[in-house]
């Protein structure tokens, strides 16, 4: 006997729907993605700001309510306090004045090296475009362990650096502080001016050089009243990025201004997180955020002026370069020069420090390799050489199982956010996407991660605690890499058309078949590399982990400083050089798979 609720004409209405779905669950497939980023990365970001104005664990006194209660307490600690000057105020000017000198060093001297490249016959001009990326890929405190290694003093104790054991004692300005941070971010920045800026003049049309010139213009006239307004956009962008990038720059400054009390913001966030002072880390993070989200306003803003002057020009005289004659020599010298600074230098110094039981004496007695295969090495943090460490393959372990995992839902979510973006009917949804996915880039990742402490330290419901655990580290992960894979999915979705999946609808392919037959095999390599560019960008981060990590869940990069803060300064440049290889290894296999190369398009 047939109930009402089981009657066809009852159940009709469900079947259809569910017919429906199974042939194109975009929109279902686009709300979920919605409630998942709501999670990861709104929530986590209105959870810190919310703890500026909830009294914490601890502070009910001091804050003169309640633990929960409503309080202008942190606020007025951080910004107003007797303590503002050592907490906010000198941290910031500090941030603000390593930011903005690397941006203008980066610049001036990546746009040197990009003309160098693009628009003139020096010699081994396809050579340099791809060795001098290679700081690119390299972890940024792979510089400030070399600096370390060669101009360490006593400040810290434990050994001498080279220059010491050499008979000369660095003062601390060179060895600590301002001007090694300023130095080595400038040198981790110059890149990225060469790729953006370098991409522009390669781009630029030469002939209306050829017009000024001429009219009776001048080198310096073309150089500053044609070629640098054309160029702005591509230095507009590279400027924010350097400048955003540098507000929470974390691994550098932690080992070369901790030692002298040079604080910048994101080490005052890490002290504050780590003396559980949870409301002013708070003020601290959210200063960080405000700052990264006004400058991204800002690149915005400014775009959007440059893009009122376009370029309309042929392209066969884009190509033609400037002969330098006799300063091909210098040419070559100063991209040379940049090449032993920024590569040969740096880890070559790493390199033999950790064969060495002395720093800076290369007779054969000095040379061992007990810091990679040793045993029974006397030290108490550790007994064996890295390769033979238990903690080295367990944090090892840690970065293929977390950063791996974390790379490969990335690189999934980010194909689906493309696939919903450009397929769905609701704009509103689509928007959504776009912008939601986006948003980590505008908060550091020193922010961010202490947004997720924030949010998943404790239980939230039906969430469990997960500081302490390897999920917390992951989460993280995906959601900081979001708005890399969702662009590369975005990108990758724009250009196939709808035409082979409706043929397939068409023929009663449904849209898992649709999926599996033909958008997976047609895009495999746009996710591919959604996958390793996040794996790689992990590999290399420190501000994400730093705070999320304990020892039970260490990755490289935090096995890597924890050894720095024991001063096993041989150890800790041999676990860099581990993670520098595998960063490097995983951007060649990008580059490989995308058949793309950093010097293409470049000749000679």
């Amino acid at each position: 006997m047939q109930t009402p609720y089981s009657s066809p004409l009852r159940m009709a209405p469900l079947r259809r729907a569910w017919t429906t779905l199974s042939q194109d669950p975009t929109n279902a497939i686009g709300l979920c993605l919605a409630i998942v980023f709501a999670c990861l990365i709104l929530a986590p970001v209105v959870s810190i700001l919310a703890n500026l104005f909830v009294v914490q664990v601890g502070d009910a006194r001091r804050a003169g309510a309640e633990v929960g209660g409503l309080t202008f307490y942190y606020l007025d600690r951080v910004l107003l306090s007797p303590m503002s000057r050592l907490l906010f105020w000198q941290p910031l000017a500090n941030t603000l004045v390593t930011a903005v000198c690397a941006m203008a060093a980066s610049l001036t001297i990546g746009s040197v090296l990009a003309w160098l490249l693009f628009r003139t016959d020096m010699w081994g001009r396809r050579w340099f475009s791809t060795a001098l990326i290679v700081p690119f890929m390299l972890p940024s405190w792979t510089f400030a362990l070399a600096w370390t290694t060669l101009f360490k003093n006593r400040t810290i104790g434990g050994q001498p650096g080279w220059a010491e054991a050499a008979g000369f004692s660095p003062p601390d300005w060179l060895s600590y502080g301002r001007v090694p941070i300023i130095l080595i971010l400038t040198i981790t920045y110059i890149p990225m001016v060469i790729l953006l800026v370098g991409n522009a003049l390669r781009r630029l049309d030469a002939q209306l050089e050829d017009c000024a010139r001429i009219l009776g213009a001048g080198a310096g006239t073309v150089a500053w009243q044609v070629v640098l307004p054309l160029i702005r956009p591509a230095l507009i962008s590279a400027s924010v990025l350097i400048f955003a990038d540098a507000i929470g720059e974390f691994a550098v400054p932690y080992v070369l201004g901790l030692p002298v009390q040079y604080d910048v913001l994101s080490t005052s966030l890490y002290r504050a997180i780590s003396s559980r002072q949870t409301g002013a880390a708070s003020v601290l993070a959210g200063a960080i955020m405000l700052i990264g989200v006004m400058s991204i306003c800002i690149d915005l803003y400014l775009m959007r002026e440059a893009r009122r002057f376009v370029t309309i020009g042929g392209k066969g005289a884009m190509d033609r370069v400037r002969a330098l004659g006799r300063g091909r020599y210098l040419a070559t010298g100063v991209a040379g020069g940049f090449f032993a600074v920024g590569v040969v230098v740096p880890l070559g110094v790493l390199a033999l420090s950790t064969i060495t039981h002395m720093p800076g004496r290369l007779d054969w007695g000095n040379f061992t390799l007990d810091y990679w295969i040793g045993r029974d090495l006397g030290t108490i943090a550790l007994r064996d050489g890295v390769l033979l460490s238990a903690d080295l393959w367990a944090a090892a372990w840690n970065s293929l199982r977390i950063v791996g995992l974390a790379a490969l839902a990335s690189g999934v979510l980010g194909l689906l956010v493309g696939y919903v973006v450009t397929r769905t009917e609701w704009r509103a949804l689509s928007v959504f996407l776009r912008q939601i996915a986006f948003m980590p880039y505008l908060v550091p990742g020193i922010a961010f991660a202490a947004a997720y402490l924030s949010l998943f330290a404790v239980q939230r419901g039906p969430i469990p605690a997960l500081y302490g655990t390897p999920w917390i580290l992951m989460l993280a992960l995906i959601a900081d890499q979001m708005p890399f894979a969702s662009r590369s999915g975005i990108a990758a979705m724009t250009q196939l058309g709808r035409e082979p999946e409706e043929a397939a609808r068409i023929a009663g392919a449904g849209w898992w078949r649709r999926m599996v037959s033909i958008v997976a095999p047609i895009q495999k390599g746009a996710l591919v590399a959604g996958v390793l560019m996040p794996f790689v960008a992990g590999i290399k981060s420190v501000s994400l982990f730093v705070i999320l990590a304990v020892p039970a869940t260490d990755v490289l990069a935090t096995y890597s400083l924890r050894l720095v803060d024991y001063n096993y300064t041989q150890a800790a440049n041999a676990v860099v050089l581990i993670i520098a290889l595998i960063a490097w290894g995983g951007t060649w296999a990008v580059q490989r798979l995308t058949r793309t190369g950093l010097g293409d398009g470049i000749g000679g």
